[in-house]
């Protein structure tokens, strides 16, 4: 229960309840995925196109735009959630760390610690055990730890912090001089982050983070033996506030905006944080340093900068570089003069995360061509080798994340993640995450019924469902749909179907991702025949079929061999980089050296994105494999 004042709508009456409704669109009113069944109350409510008549007869109202005018009862639709509300905290801890399963294939691809830069940590423990002073030997307590890290390391000292000179003394005294200091190297010289009594060097762990628009993942790294302890996701709680970034930068210029959508990642943070220091049995304050990694709206939110500017023109955020701070300026729970680093980014669309990825998969020192794609609402492409490198960003739009779609959801418990159909009967078999009964559909899942309604026949080039007849293809009320799951099989008791309005917006998302990977390699005068290599990253492209995608455009028509899946690259990049100077030298030689390629100014890439607005594309030449 929750009390607000009248004209309130639902959804701002939830978020201040502490529940999370799937509100894609930020509630503006234009997903309809915020449908909630009103039991008991009068309410006013805007008219919209989003609800059916059969809803209309179920009460069913948009959280977003119907407002309390009286006590309200009010139910919250199992394809409505973000699986976290009505829980306990014991429940919620499970789903956070288990519900919002990222793929098994992720826990081994990140758990690799191929050894691509020198070893040297972003702190680093050292134990003295210092020589007392006497009349002979009268320098400062400061000084006396200064030269014997001198003596032990060859590290000059530059900068030890107020609050570690202010507890020095006693310190020193009574541990009888025997200390642990933690430090930020940065070549020659250091900085003395924290300063321990006794030996606690066997005890210095670091944590990363890749921040995404629909995902937070995090791992626990033991930065002296450089194992990952664990692996953690959850769901990015500014979903609660839109599915993209330019409704989220919209939604921080409202009132507390800004700081709602900073607590909200902040809260994932932590409670990942918690989760594996309590796993793990260690210590928060033995977390001396976190590196996050994100796109450039993410950590603008993260560090709660205004990023209005990323989507004015001529779109210059307020930063791409950030120089090392401290955790707790964030409000990030590690020991309280732990130290936050992020990723640098390369513009206003193209953030850390890529520059991450491109670290971890090596394109930046590669004599062939290569091409980095990280699918998501953005998608970001990288084209280069070590001689340049160029990116862009694809207004894509979270269609391939779940949102906007009729059944879509995001690849958590009971997503339909891998679909097959029968070309001549239709039968569809489906494997749902978890294994449980299915709530909706993933963008891996809409891949697979894309492809297979496609090579099935039931698709025209232009992605109208044809006229068959067959009991799962029906006339709907916005055009024909295919039912992928009947409502018996489906945990919402509802048809888990795909229509002809959401294969429009995955048509416009495939064609935004094929057409400027195209214009780019066009651009800078290759061809993909020259390309070598292909790295796909992202969580999406952990499930990603690799010839359901060239079968419906979305990627080039290429020797399979030259795909490569990399799972989350972001979060691999930002671990090299906690583990390695010279991994955070090259991220930023990386980011300084990427060209952004602005797609929005160069003249072919409309023309080359209605040519990709067909299944699979306007030119069959361009998907020779395909030509039957």
């Amino acid at each position: 229960m929750v009390q607000v004042q009248k004209d309130t709508t639902i959804l701002a009456a939830a978020i201040s309840a502490g529940l999370y409704i799937n509100a894609a669109c930020g509630g503006e009113g234009v997903c309809g995925r915020c449908k909630v069944i009103l039991k008991k109350g009068k309410v006013a409510a805007q008219p919209t196109g989003h609800l059916t008549s059969e809803d209309k007869k179920r009460n069913i109202y948009l959280a977003c735009s119907t407002e309390a005018q009286g006590d309200l009862e009010v139910e919250l639709p199992v394809e409505s959630r973000l699986n976290l509300e009505g829980l306990t905290q014991e429940e919620v801890k499970k789903r956070l760390s288990k519900n919002y399963s990222l793929p098994e294939e992720i826990e081994p691809v990140e758990a690799k610690t191929e050894e691509k830069f020198k070893y040297s940590p972003f702190t680093s423990k050292l134990f003295l055990d210092l020589p007392k002073p006497n009349l002979d030997d009268k320098i400062s307590d400061l000084e006396r730890i200064e030269r014997q890290i001198k003596q032990k390391t060859g590290i000059t000292v530059k900068q030890a912090g107020l609050a570690n000179i202010k507890s020095l003394g006693e310190i020193l005294r009574s541990s009888d001089w025997k200390v642990t200091v933690t430090l930020a190297k940065k070549e020659d010289r250091a900085e003395i982050i924290i300063i321990e009594p006794n030996d606690t060097s066997a005890r210095n762990l670091g944590v990363v983070f890749d921040i995404g628009t629909t995902t937070v993942s995090g791992q626990l790294v033991n930065l002296n033996t450089r194992q990952v302890l664990g692996t953690k996701a959850t769901y990015n709680k500014q979903a609660a506030f839109g599915s993209d970034v330019i409704t989220r930068i919209i939604y921080a210029k409202d009132a507390g905006g800004l700081e709602k959508l900073h607590d909200a990642v902040v809260d994932d943070i932590n409670e990942i944080i918690r989760q594996l220091t309590e796993e793990h049995k260690v210590d928060l304050n033995d977390i001396t340093v976190i590196v996050c990694s994100g796109n450039t709206t993410m950590i603008h939110l993260l560090l709660r900068v205004d990023p209005s500017y990323i989507r004015r023109q001529p779109y210059v955020p307020t930063f791409n570089f950030v120089p090392v701070l401290r955790a707790n300026e964030a409000e990030i729970r590690i020991n309280p003069r732990g130290l936050l680093g992020c990723v640098p980014g390369v513009a206003s669309y193209v953030g850390g995360d890529v520059t991450a990825g491109v670290l971890s998969c090596g394109i930046h020192k590669k004599e062939d061509l290569s091409i980095l794609i990280d699918i998501g609402t953005n998608g970001e492409i990288v084209l280069g080798n070590k001689d340049f490198l160029v990116a862009c960003a694809a207004s894509a739009g979270p269609a391939f994340e779940g949102s906007g779609m009729s059944c879509g959801m995001r690849a958590s418990r009971g997503a339909i993640q891998k679909v097959k159909i029968a070309p001549k009967d239709f039968q569809v078999t489906y494997q749902a995450i978890g294994n449980v009964k299915p709530q909706g559909i993933c963008g891996s899942g809409y891949i697979d019924i894309l492809s297979g309604m496609f090579e099935a026949g039931m698709l025209d080039k232009d992605g109208k469902i044809k006229e068959i007849n067959h009991s799962r293809i029906r006339k709907g009320e916005f055009g024909k749909e295919f039912v992928v799951a009947p409502k018996g099989e489906s945990a919402t008791g509802n048809d888990i179907i795909i229509t002809e309005p959401d294969i429009d917006n995955l048509k416009r998302a495939k064609a935004a991702i094929y057409a400027a990977t195209a214009i780019l390699v066009k651009h800078m005068n290759f061809d993909f025949s020259d390309i070598e290599r292909i790295f796909i990253a992202g969580g999406f492209g952990t499930y990603l079929d690799m010839a359901g995608a060239i079968r419906i455009g979305l990627l080039a028509d290429m020797d399979k061999e030259k795909f490569v899946f990399v799972g989350n690259s972001s979060l691999s990049g930002a671990r090299e980089i906690l583990l390695s100077e010279e991994a955070k030298k090259t991220a930023d030689e990386i980011a300084r050296k990427t060209t952004y390629f602005e797609l929005s100014v160069e003249p072919g890439y409309m023309e080359e994105y209605m040519a990709a607005l067909f299944f699979p594309h306007t030119d069959l030449n361009r998907f020779p494999s395909l030509k039957k």
